[in-house]
């Protein structure tokens, strides 16, 4: 028996391959829901799982590649939103519209804040732009529904708080000036 025979009958092999097998399947079958792989699978004969797992492979080895990190992590704050976004608008339900208005806003605040801080968090964080990419990808994906909770948690209170403190004197005002005119 050669070695490479006796590597593939080890226990420890037999049951690593067994669990790549579980996984990919898995994978696959979470797949098959886009249409979009599905033509690509068919179009390319590349199985959509290893065309994934090499895109995603990809992201993380130009990640590695530093001058390429911001653009990397842009095009995927970007690119899938903007096509799944044309997608949800062409489409009647309003759940999706929901999913991807709600992912521009905290997308496009949270850029706004990095406009300011850039610099001092490149600093202290250099592995910046991955984490970026995560959270991005935490805020897209609906499995996690990041967006949502990002809104409901973080933006909203802020938002109905500086809302409230406009409205307030304004109302007071007009109120005032209801009073006056009697």
């Amino acid at each position: 028996m050669s070695a490479a025979q006796k590597v593939q009958q080890h226990p420890m092999f037999v049951q690593a391959q067994g669990s790549i097998s579980y996984y990919h399947d898995q994978l696959d079958k979470e797949l098959t829901k886009y249409p979009v792989l599905n033509t690509f699978e068919q179009r390319t004969q590349v199985p959509k799982t290893y065309a994934v797992i090499g895109g995603a492979a990809l992201l993380v080895i130009l990640h590695l590649i530093n001058p390429l990190a911001k653009p990397i992590s842009n095009l995927v704050g970007w690119a899938l939103p903007a096509y799944l976004s044309f997608k949800a608008i062409e489409t009647p339900q309003p759940q999706d519209d929901t999913q991807w208005l709600t992912y521009w806003v905290v997308f496009g605040f949270f850029n706004f804040l990095e406009s300011f801080a850039l610099r001092i968090v490149l600093y202290y964080l250099p592995w910046y732009f991955a984490f970026k990419t995560i959270f991005i990808l935490w805020l897209q994906l609906p499995a996690f529904r990041g967006a949502q909770t990002t809104y409901h948690t973080v933006l909203k209170p802020v938002l109905a708080n500086v809302s409230s403190r406009q409205v307030a004197p304004a109302t007071t005002g007009a109120a005032n000036d209801a009073l006056h005119r009697d």
